[in-house]
């Protein structure tokens, strides 16, 4: 296996590209590739890369993929300059648990995206 990209089902392409963007995220690829109707989005910082796709681009075709607000998963990312990325941050998005040093070494904060996933970003602060 060489990587893992996430594909977030989600109801508001556009807006989560907007909020993903606040994160430093890029947009690099859509579909279509021009115009407001969007299905699908991919978007990366460094090496991290989410896809988002509306549930009704799916059709019936994957009728397990569980079709509720946000999801039973967190998303826990290794980032660098974590503190004044967390400043950047406040006051912007939804932050569900603050800048913490955890017992196995980590400072981290979690935040909510707008689809009601978890994310969690970390960084090995000396």
């Amino acid at each position: 296996m060489n990587s893992l990209s996430p594909n977030f089902f989600v109801k508001d392409i556009n807006q989560t590209i907007e909020f993903y963007k606040q994160l430093g995220f890029q947009l690099i690829m859509t579909v279509p590739e021009a115009g407001q109707d969007l299905v699908w989005a991919m978007m990366t910082n460094g090496s991290v890369t989410f896809m988002f796709q509306t549930f009704t681009s799916l059709g019936d075709e994957l009728p397990q993929i569980n079709r509720n607000y946000g999801g039973s998963l967190l998303f826990y990312i290794n980032t660098t300059g974590l503190l004044s990325f967390f400043e950047e941050l406040k006051g912007k998005v939804t932050i569900v648990k603050g800048l913490e040093k955890t017992f196995y070494g980590a400072t981290e904060f979690s935040i909510l995206d707008n689809n009601g996933f978890i994310l969690t970003f970390a960084e090995d602060i000396v």
